[in-house]
């Protein structure tokens, strides 16, 4: 079953240091995807601007900085509040944006409870889907050669452990 945590909150686009502008966003975390955080910026176009990243970038964001290439977080003070501070980059543009802390952070508590660091493994289901893929279906045993003791014996067919006898027919 898969499960779902999000949170929409105003984020500030920072265009310069004397100037940002409000962008709608919505936090999402899913079960099924358990490594990942979603964000989708609702930014006045057409479609909604979406970035996919690690949670454990938003998890050390929130305490420290981290993050290197695309995907910056860091938590700062911006006017005497809190705000977690979020570099992206693409082939498009940078952007910098900040988030407040609060909300970010409870959010983020969510997700931790639904799925603890360490067992997002768990999640994926990998263990059960490989039993079925190497499970052998019905019919298989047509396919496959039989490997069972009484099938060759020593000696026969080039198996080590007896003489081979030339065929009376050759």
């Amino acid at each position: 079953m898969q499960n779902v945590v999000e949170r929409e909150l105003e984020m500030q686009l920072v265009l310069s240091p004397e100037r940002s502008i409000p962008v709608p966003a919505r936090l999402t975390y899913r079960t099924d995807d358990p490594y990942a955080v979603h964000v989708t910026f609702h930014i006045g176009s057409e479609a909604p601007v979406n970035w996919t990243f690690a949670r454990e970038l938003i998890v050390e964001g929130v305490f420290r900085p981290c993050g290197h290439g695309d995907v910056r977080v860091w938590p700062t003070k911006v006017a005497g509040r809190s705000v977690l501070c979020m570099a992206l980059s693409s082939p498009d543009g940078d952007a910098l944006l900040e988030a407040p802390s609060s909300p970010v952070a409870a959010w983020l508590e969510r997700t931790l409870r639904l799925v603890p660091p360490g067992t997002e493994f768990d999640q994926l289901g990998m263990d059960d889907g490989l039993s079925r893929l190497l499970a052998p279906a019905a019919g298989d045993e047509m396919w496959l050669p039989d490997r069972s003791p009484r099938a060759r014996r020593p000696g026969e067919n080039g198996v080590p452990g007896g003489e081979e006898t030339p065929d009376a027919g050759a």
